[in-house]
């Protein structure tokens, strides 16, 4: 499948005031449209339904459901958590009940939501990843999946397959065959060239990325001598990787056609709308939930205060407006 420049956000004519959605502007990923281009991260808001208390799911726009396996995962052993200066370490593991606990007990449910839900796709082989995004293909009211290619290749020795083109381009090659709606691959950071990344998912299908996902770190405790995570490693995320994701962005804006989504310590509508004139057409809020469960809607009237101060007639219009010379 290809992706024609029609689809790129950034290119397209700006919408009249009149089109604006509630909360926001629509922005297109692919061929997904979103009513603004405020999102959730993975694995940070679990399948939306657990902050419908805090906030209105329906002015997002668009929640991206906790990782979701072919089968069920324990995750890794405890803890798997620490706070860190300016962010958090995570080891979880990707602990989910797998893909058919998800269609038959939480679909229904997340489908009455009146916003995009997506759901992130993980795997330990290019054959979980296929058959479980070919589960979810089935769905109706699922539009699209974020590939989450970070995952360690069992086949190859645990390498993850977004490290290198090559296993970036099978996976995505792999799925693209099977799965029919919106493909956005979630790219690594902890590669050498994530341009290089960005252009190898691009040639295999891909209708947008996603980037970045967590940064390798590691905390120790210096009374006990060992590690504080279980299994030593873990991803960081929260403030502190916001330089490097918004680096990150604005190089793939130049390397690629295809829409970016862009997240990486985006904690205020601030941060989201630096995302965006680096050249990402939505953005995802992952830790700050952890912090503010209201977050998103401060993020979303955030932007349209600031498209209203600065006279923006749409969304569209800072997109990538960074790389304009003056």
């Amino acid at each position: 499948m290809t992706t024609s420049n029609n689809n790129i956000t950034s290119r397209q004519p700006s919408p009249s005031l009149q089109e604006r959605g509630l909360g926001g502007e629509s922005v297109n990923i692919g061929g997904l449209t979103l009513k603004n281009p405020v999102m959730t991260a993975s694995g940070t808001f679990g399948y939306g339904l657990e902050f419908a208390d805090f906030i209105d799911l329906n002015r997002l726009g668009g929640i991206i459901v906790k990782g979701t396996t072919l089968e069920p995962r324990q995750g890794n052993p405890y803890p798997r958590m620490a706070e860190t200066a300016q962010g958090m370490l995570n080891c979880v593991g990707l602990q989910n009940k797998g893909v058919d606990y998800f269609c038959q007990h939480i679909y229904p449910e997340v489908r009455k939501i009146n916003t995009a839900v997506l759901v992130n796709v993980s795997g330990h082989s290019i054959e979980t990843y296929v058959e479980c995004a070919r589960r979810i293909a089935a769905l109706e009211d699922i539009p699209a999946i974020e590939l989450n290619i970070s995952c360690p290749n069992v086949k190859q020795g645990g390498m993850a397959f977004g490290v290198t083109c090559e296993g970036a381009a099978s996976v995505v090659k792999a799925v693209r065959a099977v799965y029919p709606k919106t493909l956005i691959v979630k790219l690594s950071p902890n590669v050498t060239s994530i341009a290089d990344i960005a252009r190898a998912v691009e040639a295999e299908g891909a209708d947008a990325v996603s980037l970045i996902n967590t940064l390798m770190g590691m905390a120790i405790d210096a009374e006990r001598r060992r590690p504080v995570l279980s299994i030593g490693t873990g991803g960081l995320s929260g403030p502190a990787v916001k330089p490097v994701a918004l680096r990150m962005v604005w190089q793939v804006y130049d390397a690629v056609k295809i829409p970016i989504v862009g997240l990486g310590g985006i904690m205020n509508a601030t941060d989201a709308i630096e995302f965006m004139l680096a050249g990402a057409s939505a953005v995802e809020i992952g830790t700050a939930n952890f912090i503010d469960p209201a977050v998103t809607m401060k993020v979303i009237d955030g932007i349209n205060d600031y498209l209203t101060r600065h006279h923006f007639s749409s969304v569209r219009d800072i997109i990538g407006a960074a790389h304009q010379q003056d």
